[in-house]
């Protein structure tokens, strides 16, 4: 299928797959006029990418697991690289909300302090 049609399949855009084949996430096919032709697995890879990009993976997280792409991650048993990827993003994201936590707090005693000084009221 041609990259209008897959656009349209998996409801993304265009430009879109074209930024998932600079990424190497999405591989197609030259016609003989040039144009890209994608397999029909390709519309399972695209849904899978879109999945893993709005849980806030990143492409080359999403290219470490590229051997799971070719099953639909929702539908399958899971993929074990892509638990074990899950895990540790949701590890990183947990370690800077504590980091921005103590931000926070640091940050709240220093205007607590800043609005008690003299001559200001809070």
């Amino acid at each position: 299928m041609r990259i209008g049609e897959l656009a349209r399949r998996t409801g993304t855009t265009t430009r879109a797959l074209r930024y998932y084949e600079q990424q190497g996430l999405l591989t197609a096919a030259r016609g003989g006029n040039g144009y890209r032709e994608y397999d029909p697995s390709a519309e399972t890879l695209v849904r899978n990418i879109r999945t893993l990009l709005a849980a806030g993976l990143t492409s080359d997280d999403i290219r470490q697991i590229s051997g799971c792409l070719t099953v639909d991650l929702a539908g399958e048993p899971p993929c074990d690289a892509a638990v074990k990827l899950y895990e540790q993003r949701l590890r990183t994201v947990e370690e800077r909300m504590d980091t921005l936590a103590d931000l926070r707090s640091r940050l709240q005693a220093e205007l607590r302090a800043l609005r008690s000084g003299p001559g200001l009221s809070a």
